[in-house]
């Protein structure tokens, strides 16, 4: 679990435009500085679970999605037709992908047969979901989602069904 001050480290450090906001601060984002570099690699790792990130299904306004262990919704990237991400520099400080240490595990209402992982660039395990990469958004927590069907880094992004399909 993240800790309150590296999550308020996190929020203060990073530049980047809000949600579906893609083309205004794109030179901030563009001017990401070694420190978030170092702060989103902290986040990667506060965010993997020890024992096998768990995923399970919550209710939201836009019907049952599957969440971490705490209830943070989950996201897929459209643009990626396959288990391989998409989503590195500044796409991976706004859309933090969910890593983990060990394999996966189906908490409530997910099914564990969907549940897999994919090795990222620089060797870390990140989790899919019915083959397809999962992310967080960096402004939710759990119980809010604030970034369903928005167009960011070439792409939408959206909530994913407990069946694995992406939420329309």
């Amino acid at each position: 679990m993240i800790r309150p001050a590296l999550l308020a480290l996190v929020t203060s450090a990073l530049v980047a435009a809000g949600c579906g906001d893609d083309d205004q601060g794109s030179e901030a984002r563009k001017s990401a500085t070694t420190s978030e570099e170092a702060v989103m690699k902290e986040t990667d790792e506060a965010m993997a679970a020890s024992h096998g990130a768990v995923v399970k299904v919550v209710r939201s306004r836009y019907g049952r999605v599957i969440a971490d262990d705490r209830g943070e919704a989950l996201y897929l990237f459209d643009m990626e037709k396959g288990r391989t991400s998409r989503c590195y520099g500044d796409c991976a400080v706004a859309w933090p992908p969910l890593v983990t240490t060990g394999k996966p595990q189906a908490g409530k209402g997910a099914k564990g047969s969907l549940l897999g992982t994919t090795r990222r660039r620089r060797g870390k395990l990140q989790v899919t979901y019915d083959g397809h990469p999962l992310y967080y958004f960096r402004d939710d927590e759990p119980g809010t989602i604030l970034c369903h069907d928005v167009d960011e880094f070439g792409g939408l992004w959206l909530v994913v069904r407990p069946d694995g399909d992406p939420v329309t």
